[in-house]
């Protein structure tokens, strides 16, 4: 049986100065606090980890997931306490302390069906919004992104289109097409009108990106945007109708995955286009993550952040573990990540709602059946890191080439967060030293295919030197 921590036992990190919470790939630990050794065995192999806080790399803004409206809409059906329980659990301190949230601007393809917010019939056009409805769909969101704010007041939200309203666009569906030049001006009032919508509910949208995967004419709904077309549309339109509107929502190029890091470095080329833009978001269903640190170091000025990854239903719980936590969760932050996500917060047993061209095998971080409660892959992989690793934790300097691909970070009450992932077969013992601090009070030994993740606190009465 899994050894799980019941939600209400999951307060705040041990006292202990190191403690170690372990998921494992045979779901034996899922989120277990360790403070002594978990195999008992002193023939492991044994590999150390050399941490140096006085190098620090990129500032984090948070980690969490995306809150779509079919997510939105099973959250909507649980009963009020479970649901208050459940959103506590996923957006308190006290519980794992998601700290960013993204959502869609109109329907993803895990809505019900593709909407906008200012759909209309055929060879009919809007140019003034006025029939820009906020609830024209997925009426469950609003609410509960309310509930959640009320819950963290400082949730880093961010927004992204799937696809502009048809009208707006060259083929007037909501699946591929391009966006009509002559309807640049009218999409970014779009995009003000939504930011002043959430706004006026409480719901502060503090970054967009211009579109969800660019280059995906296949998905409902979807756009595609070239990258000449998003630099013009951010810097003549977007950015200048965010400014004119006293809007401090930042911009963010891309979208899409790590194969592409010509298409953001073409945004950033573009003079206008670069004086609006934040950064650059990043998928990686396709390349390679070391794409982020090829922008980075083009653009260090600019934030990289990764917005989306999913999990199959068809991936097995520990192939599934590994793959993300070596790759999304190192592997982006290691290539100067700020904030890293997952997709699809919740889904149904059948990975439902989804629209009817739309992704159907979309595992959730959640399973929703009815009022039962499931916590899946993608859970685990945000608890491991939002619940230790806060906004405005830094990134410090860790020994890269090791058996346990790892990354470190000086959170800002002094603590040192190491996740480390042991992709071996077998167990592995794991040391850590630091040139502040010396070596970690003790070892720590990660079962065979397990993410961990070590808090190591100051002795009492010491402080960073």
């Amino acid at each position: 049986m899994p050894i799980e921590k019941s939600f209400t036992a999951r307060t705040q990190p041990s006292d202990q100065l190191l403690t170690t919470w372990i998921t494992s790939g045979d779901r034996r630990f899922l989120l277990y606090e360790s403070n002594s050794s978990v195999t008992g065995s002193i023939t492991l192999p044994t590999t150390p980890i050399k941490i140096d806080t006085s190098r620090a790399y990129q500032r984090i803004r948070g980690f969490g997931f995306s809150l779509t409206g079919g997510s939105a809409l099973l959250l909507s059906r649980l009963e009020s306490a479970l649901r208050k329980n459940l959103l506590r659990e996923l957006f308190s301190p006290e519980g794992i302390g998601t700290s960013c949230l993204r959502l869609t601007i109109g329907a993803s393809d895990l809505s019900p069906y593709a909407f906008s917010y200012d759909d209309l019939p055929a060879d009919s056009r809007d140019p003034n919004l006025d029939r820009f409805d906020l609830f024209a769909g997925d009426p469950d969101l609003v609410p509960v992104v309310q509930e959640i704010v009320k819950i963290n007041p400082d949730l880093f939200i961010m927004a992204s289109p799937w696809s502009a309203p048809p009208w707006m666009k060259t083929n007037n569906s909501f699946i591929g097409g391009e966006l009509k030049p002559e309807c640049h001006d009218v999409y970014a009032r779009y995009f003000v009108r939504y930011l002043d919508a959430m706004r006026a509910r409480g719901i502060n949208i503090r970054a967009v990106t211009v579109q969800n995967e660019p280059g995906n004419d296949k998905n409902e709904p979807s756009m595609v945007m070239g990258a000449e077309q998003m630099a013009d549309f951010i810097g003549q339109f977007l950015g200048p109708a965010l400014r004119q509107a006293r809007l401090e929502t930042a911009i963010y190029c891309h979208d899409h995955n790590c194969d592409r890091p010509d298409y953001p470095l073409a945004v950033l080329a573009d003079p206008s286009a670069n004086h609006y833009t934040s950064g650059t978001a990043f998928h990686l269903y396709a390349g390679d993550i070391s794409a982020l640190t090829q922008v980075h170091e083009r653009h260090p000025d600019k934030s990289c952040l990764f917005t989306e990854q999913w999990v199959s239903a068809h991936d097995s719980f520990e192939g599934a573990l590994m793959w993300h936590s070596e790759r999304v969760l190192v592997g982006a932050l290691r290539n100067w990540a700020e904030i890293v996500l997952e997709w699809n917060l919740a889904s149904d047993p059948t990975c439902c709602p989804h629209t009817p061209g739309g992704e159907k095998n979309c595992l959730g971080g959640l399973t929703l059946d009815g009022q039962t409660v499931t916590r899946n892959v993608a859970y685990y992989l945000i608890a491991h890191t939002a619940k230790f690793i806060p906004p405005g934790s830094l990134r410090v300097e860790s020994d890269r080439d090791t058996a346990l691909p790892n990354a470190a970070f000086l959170t800002p009450d002094g603590r040192i967060v190491v996740i480390a992932v042991n992709t071996d077969d077998t167990p592995r013992r794991l040391t850590l030293s630091d040139a502040v601090r010396g070596s970690a009070p003790c070892p720590v030994d990660l079962p065979a295919k397990s993410l961990a993740t070590c808090v190591w606190k100051l002795p009492p009465g010491s402080a960073l030197r």
